[in-house]
């Protein structure tokens, strides 16, 4: 059984997701399949953010919580970006400084 720090670093997380796909017999996923599972856990998102929002949902859907789908997300992000050999934390800190630099406005409705 796997075991995550008490107070675990970004790369912490990447570890214990990729030993959790080992666990769990995920390893011989594709990348386009870990796309397509994050795409899945995007729309149970919607559609739990839907039903606290009091927004019609089709009641047959299976989702869990907003907490729980953004941890499924969460999982899927640390799969792809560990495909890849990215290190989510460093690549956070690269993109911010990028958006820094950005001019940030709020958009007029049309």
């Amino acid at each position: 059984m796997l075991f995550l720090k008490k107070k675990p670093t970004l790369k912490d997380f990447q570890e214990y997701v990729h030993e959790l796909e080992k666990e769990r017999g995920l390893t011989g996923k594709t990348v386009l399949q870990k796309c397509l599972m994050l795409g899945e856990e995007m729309g149970e998102l919607f559609q739990a953010i839907r039903k606290e929002e009091n927004i019609t949902i089709d009641h047959n859907s299976k989702f869990g919580t907003i907490e729980e789908e953004l941890s499924d997300i969460f999982i899927h992000m640390c799969s792809i970006a560990n495909s890849y050999g990215i290190n989510l934390e460093e690549a956070f800190r690269k993109k911010e400084e990028i958006n820094k630099k950005r001019s940030w406005s709020k958009s007029k409705a049309a």
